[in-house]
């Protein structure tokens, strides 16, 4: 029994930035690795980032070297710093959660709008 509540979406010109956060709440012990996902109007669910609970990280090619996944451990929080924001990156963002045992905990997802 997870909760994810995503928050830091918005506006934003390309080139600019947005730091997005994910807090997780409930079970968070089940919590064995955290990513964002993004899906854009029309597109599939992709894989933006993720960091596991030794505090690796892997980031999709789109957005190397441009976002930085991060975490709080005494708030059970994970960030998304995205950076030179482009217009492709404009979809929804999703947090997610995978556990040691059962489905993963998925956000409610957050908005992010890049304007030319």
């Amino acid at each position: 029994q997870v909760q994810l509540v995503e928050s830091g979406g918005g506006l934003v010109q390309a080139g600019g930035s947005l730091r997005l956060s994910c807090t997780a709440s409930g079970n968070i012990f089940s919590i064995n690795a955290m990513a964002w996902y993004r899906q854009a109007p029309g597109k599939q669910r992709e894989l933006v980032a993720s960091m596991s609970s030794v505090g690796s990280t892997n980031y999709s090619d789109s957005v190397k070297g441009r976002f930085t996944i991060s975490r709080d451990n005494p708030e059970n929080t994970v960030y998304l710093q995205m950076k030179s924001l482009k217009p492709d990156d404009t979809a929804i963002y999703y947090c997610n959660a995978d556990l040691w045992a059962g489905l993963p905990a998925w956000g409610q997802g957050t908005q992010v709008t890049v304007s030319s």
